[in-house]
């Protein structure tokens, strides 16, 4: 019996040294240097850092002192220029210093601490017991100090909060798995569809995990005085990114894992989805008519769209995996689909998609799942060929190409919708299928939905010859790059209006670019009143797409009564009008990272007013958006951050750092400008390049001394990357006795289009103005605004304080306007 009670002991005892907490230990075999990377051999592993800048450097911690090989999915970049920086021993620790940073390694306990260069603390692992890093079992974590007053933002597409301090943030892709999709699938808690495991605090730092496994980041919801990140297997390695500026914490981080591309500017347009007639139920209605009928009708009634795409009925749905496989054969129901594409492009949509699903499925006349399976292409399942295509597998994702995405891309598709990513090992949305298990799969789950959007949009790049475009719902670090997701399935709901513009801003400030949503929600028939002002936002979000799996609605324009459809064409037309500007900030995007779609937090991040404003945000460098999302709300309060701001409408002027109260009619989307913005603008047009952009109108609120970097290229192909483009110089300055106007003839590589210019000035002098001139000479007054359609000249509006110039000269040489 005592026998039995010692074993007993001794396995409760290993047990419980198996999971205990182990840190990394006291460093007392000095370290090595070579290069930007500095390592340390300590009693229980290893641990290097590397700098990648005077700002940012890299630490990975490992157990077993083995450290894993470089992965290219969620990283895109491992080389770094030398970075000067000098270490001195300190006795107790070892002191290292970058022009920009004072890192403190204690050495027993082995802990790491960050000042700026001026030794302001930033960020200390001074945490009784458990700071540092450490791991038990698997689970490789590592603890540091919460400072009061700190606060974090992004972590990717979170529908809960904007701010995460004292909460407890879980990032692994999927959503809610309670079978009562109340409680699952439409759990905003739970939502998970793109997390990032990144963050940026307002100390001025950030800190990305690069790890493939789930991960729970502990932002003080234990404790308000401490914070955590554990990953549930794999290598402890996180890069600390210091700013202080989010910007430039953002633009570091996407040094790291790669910018989003430029889309084809036509991408910029609306997106139209489709269900050719018959959602799920309704297969039997679906045809090519249908898809035909609906692109005719938008072009007849004036609808503005670009890009349309046919969701899942397309297809036959295979017995084996039904809806969430993909068998590559037309559903009958489809007569002609090359003819239908070729009706689609000959009025001039620019791109036809197709919506799949990961796995392979077999049909009636196609048996792609069996072909797969025998060669080998497909992931394995418990010791067998399963269904996934093995996107990881380069040959596998050659093979899927060539047998079955070239079975629709011969005929006219020239792109995809790559839904479901996130059925890999785990619960599909409409089975109990798991698919692959274990402990690898549970590391490539999250990377899955990246290489499985990758794998298209290359793909459609080389084939089509021009810039790639995947539409995806799922991703993770690093999916920007494959260019754009859409924000999931939420019910046309007023209940998850709210959710879905805080996941736009949440994923803006974790380095997404492009991101969209369904107009009016995507499930259930949309109330009127929600539908027109989910549409105002929409057509203010970086990608526009309008689509829905409600029978008959489907949420066309047309089908929500007059108001609604009036609503649609007005915010629709104007989304056209701006593309110079939205695509000018596409490029300072590409540029910089910062986001078409900005969290006011990004810009103002020293004001705790903006940390939990979650219904407005920056479009571009220039608008806030401000949507409506209370069901029959006639007002609503907007906050106006430091600055002057102007009414987009009205023209009113405000003094910023306010909360002022605003009238919201339903066909209004409160909109406010910067002052000092100068907006540019192309003609109304009912597709992307319908006619030529012969004018640029300039919509500009004069405000001491202000610029506009108006960017062009060719619109289509990867030139951009070689740096074939236009840049045209706006300035507005506040001169002695009146302003001027300048524009600079376009400089670089690419030969733009010749335009001319149309100054739509929001005048706020005292006095009329009474002279105008052009490069000196003067500009005649015309008695009516249209007479400047043809000629050159000047008009003041008196009712709307517009004062309206059209120049003589165009973009093949400078204009300076001046006018008092």
């Amino acid at each position: 019996m005592k026998k039995v009670t010692l074993l007993l002991a001794l396995i409760l005892m290993f047990t419980v040294n198996a999971f205990a907490q182990t840190g990394i230990g006291s460093n007392k075999s000095g370290y090595k240097k070579q290069g930007n990377t500095l390592y340390f051999k300590n009693v229980n592993g290893d641990v290097q850092i590397e700098f990648c800048s005077p700002s940012m450097f890299r630490v990975r911690a490992s157990w077993s002192r083995n450290f894993l090989a470089d992965e290219h999915l969620m990283q895109e970049n491992y080389n770094w220029p030398a970075v000067n920086y000098k270490i001195t021993d300190a006795k107790s620790a070892y002191v290292i210093q970058t022009s920009a940073l004072i890192i403190t390694v204690i050495k027993s306990p082995f802990i790491i601490n960050v000042s700026d260069a001026k030794g302001v603390m930033l960020s200390s692992e001074y945490v009784p017991k458990s700071g540092g890093m450490h791991h038990m079992g698997d689970t490789v974590m590592c603890t540091k100090q919460l400072m009061p007053n700190e606060h974090f933002f992004g972590f990717g597409e979170r529908m809960d909060f904007t701010d995460q301090r004292n909460k407890l943030v879980k990032l692994n892709v999927g959503r809610g798995k309670n079978k009562d999709n109340l409680l699952g699938a439409y759990n905003i808690n739970e939502a998970n569809y793109c997390p990032v495991p990144f963050f940026m605090s307002t100390r001025g730092y950030g800190i990305y995990l690069h790890n493939s496994s789930g991960t729970a980041w502990d932002m003080g919801s234990k404790r308000d005085d401490e914070y955590s990140f554990k990953a549930s297997d794999g290598e402890l390695d996180y890069y600390f990114i210091y700013g202080p500026a989010f910007p430039v914490i953002l633009n570091s981080y996407l040094s790291i894992t790669g910018k989003s591309p430029l889309l084809p500017r036509f991408a910029l347009g609306l997106h139209m989805g489709t269900y050719s007639g018959g959602t799920w139920g309704h297969e039997e209605l679906t045809s090519d008519k249908y898809v035909i009928e609906l692109a005719r009708k938008m072009r007849e009634m004036g609808i503005p769209v670009d890009i349309l795409f046919l969701d899942s009925t397309w297809r036959l749905f295979g017995k084996n995996g039904g809806k969430g496989a993909t068998t590559f054969e037309w559903r009958e129901t489809f007569k002609d689909p090359k003819a239908m594409f070729d009706s689609l492009y000959a009025m001039n949509f620019k791109m036809v998609g197709l919506h799949i699903r990961p796995r392979f499925d077999n049909a009636k006349n196609l048996n792609l799942l069996d072909q797969a399976q025998a060669k080998g292409f497909t992931y394995p399942e418990n010791g067998k060929p399963g269904e996934f295509v093995n996107f990881f597998d380069q040959q596998a994702t050659n093979w899927w190409w060539d047998n079955g995405v070239m079975k629709v891309a011969s005929i006219g598709a020239k792109f995809l919708k790559t839904d479901e990513g996130s059925a890999f090992g785990s619960l599909a949305n409409e089975s109990e299928k798991v698919g692959p298990t274990g402990k690898e799969v549970a590391q490539l789950h999250n990377v899955f939905p990246i290489a499985y959007a990758k794998a298209p949009y290359l793909k459609f790049q080389e084939y089509n010859g021009i810039r790639g475009l995947n539409q995806t719902r799922e991703g993770y670090s690093g999916i920007q790059r494959y260019p754009y997701i859409f924000a999931g399935d939420w019910p046309s709901e007023w209940q998850y209006f709210a959710p879905v513009i805080k996941a736009g801003l949440n994923i803006g400030l974790s380095g997404v670019g492009y991101w969209a949503h369904c107009m009016g929600g995507f499930e259930h028939a949309a109330d009127p009143e929600l539908y027109m002002r989910w549409v105002q936002f929409g057509m203010f979000s970086p990608v526009a797409i309008v689509f829905g799996m409600d029978h008959p609605g489907y949420k066309e324009p047309w089908n929500y009564g007059a108001e609604a459809l009036a609503n649609f064409k007005k915010y629709d037309d104007l989304r056209y009008r701006l593309i110079p500007y939205i695509y000018s900030n596409a490029y300072k995007q590409y540029q910089t990272g910062m986001p078409l779609m900005r969290a006011l937090v990004l810009e103002y991040q020293d004001d705790p007013n903006t940390y939990n404003i979650a219904d407005q945000y920056l479009f571009g460098d220039n608008m806030m958006v401000c949507p409506v999302t209370v069901k029959g709300a006639q007002t609503r309060t907007v906050y106006l951050p430091a600055g002057v701001w102007f009414n987009y409408w009205t023209g009113k002027k405000y003094d910023g750092k306010q909360y002022i109260h605003i009238l919201t009619p339903a066909y209004q989307l409160p909109l406010f400008v910067k002052a000092g913005s100068i907006i540019p603008m192309q003609p109304a047009m009912k597709y992307m390049d319908e006619k030529p952009v012969d004018v640029i109108t300039l919509d500009i609120f004069p405000h001491q001394e202000s610029e506009f970097t108006l960017y062009e290229d060719d619109g289509i192909s990867l030139k951009y990357q070689q740096g074939e483009k236009a840049i045209t110089q706006i300035t507005v300055a506040n001169v002695t006795g009146g302003w001027e106007l300048r524009i600079k003839k376009p400089a670089g590589s690419y030969n733009p289009a010749p335009h001319g210019y149309l100054a739509k000035i929001h005048w706020s002098g005292d006095k009329e103005p009474s002279i105008v001139t052009e490069n000196k000479e003067n500009l005649k007054a015309v008695s009516r605004a249209d007479e400047l359609n043809s000629i050159a000249g000047w008009y003041y509006d008196k009712t709307d304080h517009l004062l309206w110039i059209k120049a003589a000269h165009s973009n093949r040489g400078d204009v300076m306007l001046s006018f008092k």
